[in-house]
């Protein structure tokens, strides 16, 4: 997969702000994805003291969900752990691994959030804009907003709301369990989004292709 680099990686939240600031306004949150036979996961894990960021994808085929490519890269971390800055920090191992894969996916889910963020510019929506590839954004916990009363069984979600606009999803994909939060990243709207995302998590909390990726960047 071809990566064209957009801008250089910035080392503070000085920098990367005004990148946010400038990249958050080619986001697109209507559909404009084709025909999806591929869908791709991409998660991060570290190594020595989190001074060496593992960025891995994972592949798969739509709608079977069989991992069809998988691929694995790292690089020296070098921008601090920032909450609402977390895509400067990922994004560049990520578009290594990313490099590396002989299938183009035709949709990604990122573990983390879309425009769900402060500045509606989460690692979805940054990796979507960088790549020009559609983006969901599915996170494991809240960053921003408020929603009402979750019911319990599967396929249930209520809005996400911050500052009177809707910005995701909760979304329960498996009855009794915690939520997962979805929002979309690029060329994805959300009931798009939440479609999809449902698609990809037949069985458990998680898509299958977060649960891959997350295998392949813990090393386990």
């Amino acid at each position: 997969m071809k990566i064209h680099q957009r801008h250089a990686w910035p080392l503070t939240v000085e920098e990367a702000l005004p990148i946010q600031q400038e990249l958050r306004k080619e986001v697109i949150t209507s559909d404009q994805l084709e025909s999806v036979q591929y869908v791709a996961g991409v998660d991060m894990g570290f190594e020595d003291s989190f001074s060496i960021s593992r960025a891995a994808v994972a592949v798969l085929s739509f709608p079977d969900l069989e991992l069809k490519e998988q691929a694995i890269a790292k690089r020296p971390t070098t921008f601090p752990y920032v909450p609402g800055f977390l895509s400067f920090r990922e994004i560049p191992a990520v578009l290594d691994a990313l490099e590396k894969l002989a299938i183009a996916p035709d949709l990604i889910l990122c573990d983390g959030q879309g425009i769900a963020h402060p500045r509606r510019f989460g690692i979805a929506c940054h990796l979507g804009v960088l790549i020009d590839v559609p983006t969901i954004g599915v996170a494991k916990s809240l960053l921003v907003g408020k929603h009402e009363e979750l019911p319990l069984e599967r396929g249930n979600w209520q809005p996400l709301v911050h500052r009177h606009e809707t910005i995701g999803a909760v979304l329960r994909t498996r009855k009794g369990v915690k939520p997962v939060y979805v929002s979309s990243g690029h060329r994805v709207s959300l009931t798009t989004a939440i479609d999809y995302v449902m698609r990809c998590t037949p069985k458990y909390r998680l898509p299958e292709t977060t649960r891959w990726a997350d295998k392949l960047a813990s090393n386990r």
